[in-house]
């Protein structure tokens, strides 16, 4: 893998992770539970899921990419016991979308937080679509959320995204 400010590595899943992080004033300075259920977790607890994509990549495209989500429920994997449970449901409380919306090859900054556009939907929002339990496309995504949100509104967007779970 190539280092975060590598102009060949546009995406990965580490940088908005990164980031989201930041936002919400998670520590970065532990290792990352690759096999954990979730992606991130707040000094409140609550639990983040960050999903990214982009509209460039590093090979030749005739057009920019459609920007969708994979956001199907999982199974928890418990490395104790090497059993998945029972039931898949939607292991984090809250799910930010990261799109990383520069579309200039040469000036792509995967660490420019001014380069990203963020949603956030509180995880029963998307327990409630009846259209695809699956993926979710740009196009609802912003429907859903009433648009992206700025870095600097990040961490304040998945605070008021928990508390409408209650």
């Amino acid at each position: 893998m190539e280092c975060f400010g590598s102009r060949q590595q546009y995406h990965t899943r580490l940088p908005p992770e990164f980031i989201v992080a930041n936002a919400l004033t998670i520590s970065t300075s532990s290792v990352r539970d690759e096999w954990g259920s979730y992606d991130l977790q707040t000094p409140e607890g609550l639990k983040v899921e960050v999903k990214s994509a982009v509209y460039i990549q590093t090979w030749y495209q005739s057009s920019l990419s459609k920007i969708s989500f994979r956001v199907p429920k999982t199974r928890t994997y418990d490395p104790n016991t090497n059993q998945l449970d029972v039931d898949a449901k939607r292991q984090a409380d809250v799910y930010v979308f990261a799109v990383l919306a520069h579309q200039d090859k040469i000036t792509i900054d995967p660490l420019n937080v001014d380069q990203w556009e963020f949603y956030v939907l509180p995880s029963a929002t998307l327990d409630a679509r009846t259209r695809s339990q699956y993926a979710i496309t740009l196009p609802t995504l912003r429907r859903l959320s009433g648009g992206p949100v700025t870095y600097a509104k990040l961490r304040t967007e998945v605070m008021r995204a928990a508390d409408s779970r209650t």
